[in-house]
């Protein structure tokens, strides 16, 4: 064979062993999204067993173990606001296999509140999907004799000295932050007494420990049932359980907290991972199943927006609490 000849059969040979090579390894390791996910996945929450937030996971993760074809565990990190669960699912590999379900405080209210965080949650978590939203209700201990409705708990507020005492499920929560952001607005003086949770913060207003206090969907049934006095919802609507409440902004107009909750990944997750996750997030948001054993168990409704809806409502809600943080000089080591 002539010399030119044999070397271009020589070229052709590596050309062909390379693209061999490459197809092998194209095989070998599929794309992230086609393969994911390989094993179960982790999806924790920042908070104890049995709470609203709990039961919001495994709602979800039962839904989305179903779509992926692999088991979803719940891992339950409660501590510090949700900055134990979030600093868990920050420093995992980001592979989609380490989720969380977090909450709204951890990325408005703990970098004003904390002076030390494990994490920065606006740069080391990634938004993946909404998940559900769900406001707060105004409860007070129903002995009251002023307080009957919400002008009338507020005018006892108001004449009250010393102060009402109210409960919150901990210093620097939502339901911390509401009644703060409700006394700046009515003017008038409350004392707050933290608790660990919403069921020791609702014992003690049944009690008279406390005359009120901001809950959650779970404090909806007390009210049903008599052993507490529903006031008023801080959204936007009125609650559905409780269609005869007003909100307050019927009477303060711009006042208005709700909670929401999202799925996060590790910065650094594959697009196309999270747009999976995203695709199956949305999905299962309009089962009709699923909304309803949302709405029974007061969890919430479901929040459904597109990334960049998600990213300037984290946005919003860090500048609203930071202010509000700022204005009343809270603050936790």
């Amino acid at each position: 064979m002539p010399r030119r000849c044999r070397g271009q059969a020589e070229r052709a040979r590596r050309l062909i062993g390379i693209a061999l090579a490459c197809a092998l390894a194209a095989w070998s390791t599929p794309a992230p999204a086609q393969s994911y996910p390989s094993r179960p996945i982790r999806l924790f929450v920042s908070f104890p067993p049995g709470g609203a937030a709990d039961l919001v996971a495994r709602v979800f993760g039962q839904a989305l173990s179903v779509r992926l074809g692999q088991p979803v565990v719940i891992e339950n990190r409660p501590g510090a606001n949700g900055n134990l669960a979030g600093d868990a699912v920050a420093k995992a590999e980001p592979d989609g296999h380490t989720l969380l379900l977090g909450p709204s405080a951890l990325f408005s209210i703990n970098p004003h509140l904390y002076a030390k965080m494990p994490i920065d949650p606006l740069k080391d978590l990634l938004p993946v999907a909404s998940l559900v939203s769900n406001a707060l209700l105004l409860a007070a201990n129903p002995a009251l004799t002023v307080g009957k409705d919400f002008p009338g708990f507020v005018a006892l507020a108001r004449a009250t000295r010393p102060p009402l005492f109210y409960a919150s499920i901990g210093n620097g929560s939502e339901h911390h932050l509401a009644m703060e952001l409700l006394k700046q607005q009515a003017g008038i003086d409350l004392t707050h007494v933290p608790y660990r949770g919403g069921g020791p913060a609702a014992i003690g207003v049944i009690a008279g420990d406390v005359a009120a206090m901001f809950g959650g969907g779970s404090v909806a049934p007390l009210v049903q049932a008599g052993k507490l006095k529903g006031l008023a919802v801080s959204g936007q609507r009125r609650s559905r359980l409780l269609p005869d409440l007003p909100t307050i902004a019927d009477v303060y107009p711009g006042y208005e907290v709700t909670i929401w909750q999202g799925l996060f990944a590790p910065v650094g997750t594959p697009p196309a991972i999270v747009a999976r996750l995203r695709e199956e997030a949305n999905a299962i948001l309009a089962q009709p199943d699923i909304v309803a054993k949302l709405a029974a168990a007061g969890s919430g409704d479901p929040y459904v927006t597109t990334l960049a809806e998600l990213a300037a409502r984290i946005r919003s809600d860090h500048a609203r609490y930071g202010k509000l943080i700022k204005d009343i000089g809270l603050a936790v080591d």
